[in-house]
């Protein structure tokens, strides 16, 4: 029996049904859309939210303070439990650092306890599913400091790609031109984004079309998969469920993948992909 707790945030992007059975510790986070401020959690309107977004509303995100942190992390390690702490990409949010500081602080205050916390160095379901995997870990009772071991190295072989439909987004976080973006449009053309070593987002090419994008996304996995390291692949999805049920049908016939997870891709992160983005994530070469 293990001694300590798989905590992660809300971008993680696990159906809640999941978060139960696995028994997983999600600390929710926030957006604010329209002045509004709301819950990145499973009471949200998800269909809605992206219906506003449809309509230009304005959304805005922001991190995890480390005071947070502290009372949400307290609460276990008062208890005697240590924690394993697996967060969004460093390059996306600040919400990592935020988390070392935090564990940094309670490891002093409760010297026998351990807080460790792992840069997920992604988002979505590809934070899920390195959350996933450690559950399983835990699960055949893997001691914690073997398992964060574990994590940072299968964080490596973890591949993320994705499309958008709407260059607009991209543009506006920074990740391509004005000028690309204007072009893309005008030509009908759907950016194939992946996360970097890193975590930070890099546009790799651009398709005619979005069913060439979904395509393209399906021959990377086709190219890429480690089915030795996972046999797992999780799709995540900003409203476009009818894209990713044709992607995960496409993985299963051309593949046999059967182990296909899709759920929505959050507020935090949708308020950056936009409406229509579909995101694949699998262990790869």
């Amino acid at each position: 029996m293990t001694n300590y707790e798989i905590v992660t945030d809300s971008t993680c992007d696990l159906p809640r049904t999941l978060i139960d059975s696995l028994n997983i510790k999600v600390i929710t986070m926030e957006y604010v859309i329209n002045g509004k401020e709301c819950a990145n959690d499973n009471t949200m309107d998800i269909s809605g939210f992206y219906k506003l977004l449809r309509e230009k509303k304005q959304v805005t995100t922001s991190k995890i303070s480390t005071g947070r942190f502290i009372r949400e992390f307290e609460r276990f390690v008062r208890n005697g439990r240590d924690i394993v702490y697996i967060s969004l990409s460093s390059a996306l949010s600040g919400t990592y650092f935020s988390a070392m500081v935090a564990a940094d602080e309670l490891m002093q205050k409760y010297p026998n306890r351990k807080v460790l916390v792992v840069d997920s160095l992604s988002g979505s379901l590809g934070e899920g599913m390195l959350v996933y995997y450690a559950t399983k870990k835990r699960d055949k009772g893997t001691p914690i400091n073997e398992l964060k071991e574990w994590l940072e190295q299968a964080k490596k072989s973890l591949l993320s790609w994705f499309t958008v439909d709407d260059l607009f987004h991209l543009k506006r976080g920074g990740r391509i031109s004005s000028a690309s973006a204007t072009i893309g449009a005008m030509l009908g053309m759907k950016p194939i984004v992946r996360a970097s070593k890193d975590g930070k987002l890099e546009l790799s090419e651009k398709v005619r079309g979005k069913k060439a994008a979904l395509m393209a996304l399906v021959n990377k996995v086709e190219s890429m998969i480690d089915f030795s390291k996972g046999k797992e692949v999780f799709i995540s999805h900003a409203d476009a469920l009818d894209d990713a049920t044709f992607v995960a049908k496409l993985l299963k016939e051309r593949l046999n993948i059967k182990n296909i997870l899709i759920n929505y891709i959050g507020p935090t992160m949708g308020a950056h992909s936009g409406p229509g983005a579909v995101a694949l994530f699998f262990m790869g070469k």
